[in-house]
């Protein structure tokens, strides 16, 4: 059984290279408003890595520590009172952070279960990271589609990028990639499991950290089909018809189980976040764990190591 396949009654005709990157274009100014509403939601809650370190920035005032060099010392501040303080500056190397959602024919799907389709949340939760991270100075870039920047507008930036994409594709090109970077891939993960381990390898040993973020469709956990129902592959076109497919239900459930086990265990033994969100959820709650990851991510490159 083809773990990417749909109900045809749901989708019948899917798009050609040309109409399917022109819908994307279509859907990008929508989705860049719902991004920037989403990341406003939640932005009070996301205070990037101000830290002590080098920089030109004041940061705060603290108490000056026995054994460390009196140079240090702010001696305007401390003449206000009986303490000596340390004036401390704001660290301020950004951090890259890549950004990949899969807007390939399968995530086109849309189930009558959720108000988007996959596609769509997956492009809201990209753009949605970028406006977040942008506020906070990280570099951020789509992997083989843009060079790393740091603007405020990053999310236009990678909607206009996206617009330009001649074919869409999973998973993105890991040559420019580098040691202490992240890479943030959002889609289904619905493809063969050794092309996905092969990728997490790949990412994994330029020494970037990944988070996987697996968007489905709730019908494609419950798979509440019966009678005769004719399923289709839509990037290959294979068609696979059934009698009585609810008698497959369990044993698709397993697969599909077995299949992202997989997927979680080569994430975890890579040292990687994975993250599984329905499309009738709200988009919040997957941006929520990923600003604490990479808030991790961040916080040990500012120790000098890798996570």
């Amino acid at each position: 059984m083809a773990l990417k396949s749909q109900d045809i009654s749901e989708q019948t005709n899917w798009p050609n290279i040309v109409g399917e990157a022109r819908s994307v274009a279509e859907a990008l100014p929508d989705l860049l408003a719902e991004a920037s509403h989403v990341a406003a939601s939640i932005v009070s809650g996301w205070h990037g890595r101000r830290r002590a370190g080098p920089g030109e920035s004041f940061w705060q005032f603290r108490p000056f520590n026995m054994g460390e060099p009196a140079r240090r010392i702010d001696w305007r501040r401390s003449a206000r009172d009986d303490h000596l303080y340390v004036r401390e500056r704001e660290w301020e190397a950004a951090h890259t952070v890549w950004l990949w959602a899969d807007l390939s024919a399968s995530m086109n799907f849309q189930s009558r279960l959720a108000k988007v389709s996959k596609r769509d949340r997956s492009i809201v939760l990209m753009l949605a990271l970028a406006d977040m991270l942008a506020d906070t100075g990280e570099r951020i870039g789509l992997p083989g589609l843009t060079r790393a920047f740091s603007d405020r507008k990053a999310a236009e930036r990678l909607a206009d990028a996206l617009a330009h994409l001649s074919q869409p594709a999973a998973f993105p090109e890991t040559a420019g990639i580098q040691r202490f970077s992240d890479v943030v891939l959002i889609t289904d993960f619905l493809d063969p499991v050794e092309e996905v381990k092969n990728w997490i390898t790949r990412v994994a040993g330029t020494g970037a950290r990944g988070h996987l973020v697996q968007v489905l469709d709730p019908i494609e956990e419950t798979f509440p089909f019966d009678g005769r129902i004719e399923f289709r592959d839509p990037e290959r076109g294979t068609r696979l018809i059934t009698g009585r497919a609810e008698t497959w239900r369990e044993a698709y459930q397993q697969r599909l189980e077995a299949h992202r086990a997989e997927i979680r265990d080569a994430a975890r033994k890579a040292g990687w976040t994975c993250v599984l969100h329905h499309t009738d959820r709200p988009a919040a709650e997957p941006l929520l764990v990923l600003h604490s990851a990479l808030s991790g991510s961040a916080e040990a490159i500012s120790q000098g190591g890798p996570r």
